[in-house]
């Protein structure tokens, strides 16, 4: 979960930083503006006109394409967490086989480790994709909603989108949510779990301070990004336990 707390603080750092309010059209120049936030600026406007000019609804319907189309790699990720599992054994004998602490014998551990997942197709690195597509997409986001008037000036519940929730409702959703689906993944192995029983404490306090620093369309944004998170963590954990319960009822 490291990879997931250096995205989101590299994240508000650069937006943070980041000061280019010009409003954006076709005709905004730079690789960025022209193929990032101007085609996220007009997909948020072509959805919200869809939706009767409501732009809070087309982030969300935003949200869900986006998880959606990230779907699939999630799966394989998950995919990827029961096949190291399976590997557990063959893993802890090659741990115990390179048991020195000099450089020489962590070569050769790395060496065999990698060789192993290549036998089995099982690539670690495959969690990391999810995190590197949504960064630019989320920064995007931001300029699009800030260099958007009609989207930056769009009040949605109790909120305007181009600016900071008021209540703090929106950053306690983000933050609520996330702790949920950290404590609901099963994208780990038994390794992992104290790291990620710490990680589930901080990622939400990080997503609160950055979802309070950001315009509410992002928190909103997040919030939405958690609930998804949430059921798609309740349907992997259903079938990571009947994966299980098939391996159990063979041996």
């Amino acid at each position: 979960m490291k990879k997931w707390l250096f995205a989101l603080l590299g994240t508000v750092v650069l937006l943070s930083g980041c000061n280019r309010n010009a409003p954006i059209d076709e005709h905004s120049q730079g690789i960025w503006d022209h193929y990032f936030v101007y085609p996220m600026s007009k997909l948020l406007l072509t959805l919200g006109h869809f939706f009767g000019n409501n732009y809070g609804v087309a982030i969300i319907v935003l949200t869900l394409i986006v998880r959606f189309c990230l779907l699939p790699l999630m799966i394989k990720q998950f995919k990827t967490t029961i096949a190291m599992q399976k590997l557990r054994p063959e893993l802890q004998k090659l741990q115990e086989k390179y048991k020195g602490t000099d450089l020489e014998a962590q070569r050769k551990l790395q060496q065999e480790m990698m060789q192993l997942y290549q036998k089995h197709g099982v690539n670690p690195a495959s969690g990391c994709l999810p995190v590197l597509i949504q960064t630019p997409i989320f920064m995007a986001l931001y300029y699009a909603i800030l260099r958007t008037q009609e989207i930056k000036l769009h009040s949605f519940l109790w909120v305007q989108l181009g600016h900071r929730d008021p209540y703090f409702i929106l950053p306690i959703l983000a933050s609520l949510t996330t702790f949920i689906s950290l404590r609901l993944s099963p994208s780990m192995t038994e390794e992992q779990m104290p790291q990620m029983a710490m990680m589930s404490y901080i990622m939400p306090i990080m997503i609160f301070i950055g979802a309070s620093s950001v315009p509410s369309a992002l928190s909103l944004y997040w919030v939405v990004g958690g609930c998804f998170s949430i059921i798609q963590s309740l349907i992997l954990r259903m079938q990571l336990k009947a994966v299980k319960a098939a391996e159990n009822g063979q041996a």
